[in-house]
């Protein structure tokens, strides 16, 4: 930060930030993606006329999913990977 603003500016931006560490692999944040794709689609495909009715909605949403119990089935393992990915896997010759 001191690097791109001025002292007072760049303390006044950090003071604003709150850091969250996390794992070094970072498969979780795979299935934060879904949920979120999964709000997106069920809850959020459409124009919500306020900040409110945001809040209301997703609410609603979480409510729902709660009481569903719903879960995320993550099945996509290193062999999958390797299959679906493999032109960024390098090749071993034998």
């Amino acid at each position: 930060m001191y690097e791109a603003f001025a002292p007072a500016e760049a303390r006044r931006i950090v003071k604003k930030l709150e850091f969250h560490y996390t794992p070094k692999h970072g498969s979780w944040l795979n299935m934060a993606e879904i949920e979120l794709s999964v709000l997106q689609r069920q809850c959020l495909g459409r124009r919500l006329p306020d900040e409110a009715t945001l809040v209301h909605e997703i609410a609603a949403w979480e409510k729902q999913r709660n009481e569903q119990q719903a879960t995320i089935d993550w099945r996509f393992s290193i062999t999958d990977a390797r299959e679906k990915l493999k032109r960024l896997y390098p090749s071993r010759s034998s």
